[in-house]
C-alpha cells in the first residue's frame, strides 16, 4: 500500500471525519514548515472539533473540544518526549479519535518532526531516522515484535501508550530493546482528555496528574478505592450542553498524595463474584501471556446465582483452540474460573483495542465449571 504524502492543510482540514485518514498510511513533513507550528495550527484548526466515544462503555456520545484545548494537551504530551529527542514520529493511533488526533497530528506538529501514520498491517516508515517517538495502541507491540529489523535499526524508541492496559507484547518488546526503549502511559478519556501520566515499569508506579489537572470534589478516604473526579480546563463540552470544569470518571483509584493515585480498575470492567472483586482487564492480560490464541476477552455477564460473573471468549489461533489442559493451566493463573468459555470467530473492538461486542459466539463443548 502506497503512502500518501500530505501537507498540513491537506491533513487537518479533513480531520477527524475522513475515513481514508484512518484507513490508509500517510506522512506529513512538519519539519518543513516555514512558520511556527502553533501559528499553522491556529489558522487550520476549527474553533471546535467533535469527537465520538468508542462505545465500549455505553452508547457512543459526542464531545466537543476547542482549538485551545487540543493544542494545550498536545503541548503537554510533547513535553513528555523532550528528553528522548525524537527525530521522527510513527503513529498507529487513528486520528478520528481524540488520542489519535493528538498523537498522530498535533504532537508531531509541535515537535517539528516528520510523522508517518501506520494503519494495521501497513508498511513501517524507512529507517532513515534513528530516534523515534512511537505513538502506540495495544496491537502496536505485537506488530513491531514481528518486524525486528526496524526495531534493531533504531537508536532510541520512546513509546507513548493510551486507552488500555499495557499488553504483554509491550513487556516483551521493551525487554528485548533494553535501554533503547521507554514507555510513557497516558491516563484519560474522550471527555477529560489526558488526566495523568507515568513512566511504565512492571512495578506498577503511581500516576501523576498533568500540571493543569486537579482532583475534584468527591470521596477522599485514605486507602479506599473511589471513583476518580478531576477538574481541568481541558474537559470537553458535551454534545448538547455547556462546558463543565469537573468530571466524574468511570475509573476507580486510590489517592496516594496531593497529585498522585493508583489505578484500581474501570467501573465497567470490575465484577463482584461471591464477594470477590475481579478486574477483567488484569485477568485478560494474564491469560493473553499464556494462551496461544488470536484474541481473547473476559466479558461481564449477569448470573442468576451470583448476580455478576464473567465469560471467557477465545478467538482460536491458526493451529486451533487451546486444549482442555492448556486452558486449565491458564485459568490457574487468574485463580478464578469463568462462568463459561466460548470460542468465537472474532471479538469486535474499537480501533484503539477496546471491547465492543461479540460476533458469532458459540459455547465450547468442554466448557468450564464454576
Amino acid at each position: 500500500m502506497s503512502v500518501d504524502e500530505l501537507s498540513p492543510g491537506d491533513l487537518i482540514t479533513r480531520l477527524p471525519a475522513a475515513p481514508e485518514l484512518s484507513e490508509r498510511p500517510w506522512t506529513v513533513r512538519w519539519d518543513a514548515l516555514d512558520e511556527p507550528a502553533e501559528q499553522v495550527l491556529g489558522r487550520l484548526l476549527p474553533p471546535e472539533t467533535a469527537f465520538t466515544t468508542s462505545g465500549s462503555t455505553g452508547r457512543p456520545t459526542v464531545w466537543h473540544r476547542t482549538r485551545e484545548q487540543l493544542v494545550s494537551e498536545a503541548g503537554l504530551l510533547a513535553a513528555l518526549l523532550e528528553d528522548a529527542r525524537p527525530e521522527a514520529v510513527v503513529s498507529f493511533a487513528p486520528p478520528r479519535h481524540l488520542y489519535g488526533m493528538l498523537a498522530s497530528v498535533l504532537v508531531p506538529a509541535l515537535l517539528g518532526v516528520p510523522v508517518w501514520y501506520v494503519p494495521q498491517f501497513a508498511q513501517l516508515p524507512p529507517t532513515d531516522h534513528r530516534r523515534w517517538a512511537v505513538m502506540a495502541i495495544p496491537w502496536t507491540f505485537r506488530i513491531l515484535l514481528s518486524r525486528t529489523n526496524w526495531i534493531d535499526a533504531a537508536e532510541r524508541l520512546a513509546f507513548v501508550h493510551s486507552t488500555a492496559v499495557v499488553p504483554r507484547s509491550a513487556h516483551d518488546l521493551l525487554s528485548a530493546a533494553g535501554d533503547r526503549a521507554s514507555l510513557t502511559e497516558i491516563f484519560g478519556s474522550t471527555e477529560t482528555g489526558g488526566v495523568a501520566h507515568r513512566e511504565w515499569s512492571p512495578h506498577n508506579p503511581p500516576w501523576h496528574l498533568f500540571s493543569d489537572v486537579e482532583f475534584g470534589h468527591g470521596p477522599d478516604r485514605p486507602g479506599a478505592e473511589d471513583p476518580l473526579v478531576v477538574r481541568s480546563p481541558r474537559i470537553a463540552r458535551p454534545g448538547t450542553g455547556a462546558p463543565v470544569a469537573e468530571c466524574r470518571m468511570d475509573d476507580h483509584v486510590v489517592r496516594l498524595g496531593d497529585r498522585t493515585f493508583g489505578f484500581a480498575g474501570r467501573r465497567t470492567r470490575l465484577v463482584n463474584v461471591n464477594g470477590r472483586r475481579l478486574d477483567l482487564d488484569l485477568m485478560e492480560e494474564r491469560l493473553a501471556g499464556v494462551l496461544d490464541c488470536e484474541d481473547l476477552a473476559c466479558v461481564p455477564v449477569l448470573d442468576p446465582l451470583t448476580g455478576e460473573h464473567f465469560d471467557l471468549l477465545i478467538v482460536p489461533a491458526s493451529a486451533g483452540a487451546p486444549d482442555a489442559e492448556e486452558l486449565r493451566r491458564a485459568l490457574d493463573r487468574i485463580e478464578y474460573r469463568p462462568r463459561s468459555v466460548r470460542t468465537v470467530e472474532r471479538i469486535d473492538r474499537s480501533e484503539t483495542g477496546k471491547l465492543r461486542r461479540v460476533q458469532s459466539a458459540r459455547a465450547r463443548p468442554e466448557g468450564v465449571d464454576r
